[in-house]
């Protein structure tokens, strides 16, 4: 992964740019999110799973513990690996 900075004019917000290599596999997977959620770009997708995985991490770390409903009405335990 390679990142670079880069500095807005007029004291805004400063970016970095960052260059990814994934597998086939990986982006294959970043495609079908971006088409699923309809996402403007794969940054978008990207900037989006970082605001969850972040929101997750902080919940788990208050000893929160994540499960889901199916529609059969099965609950379904996760774990957040940190």
């Amino acid at each position: 992964m390679r990142a670079a900075a880069d500095a807005v004019e007029g004291g805004e917000r400063t970016t970095t740019r960052v260059q990814l290599e994934m597998p086939p596999q990986a982006m294959e997977r970043l495609q079908r999110l971006k088409e699923k959620t309809e996402a403007a770009s794969y940054a978008e997708v990207i900037r989006n799973a970082l605001r969850v995985f972040e929101a997750l991490v902080q919940e788990h770390e208050q000893g929160a513990e994540f499960s889901l409903k199916r529609p059969n009405g099965e609950a379904v335990q996760y774990r957040i690996f940190v």
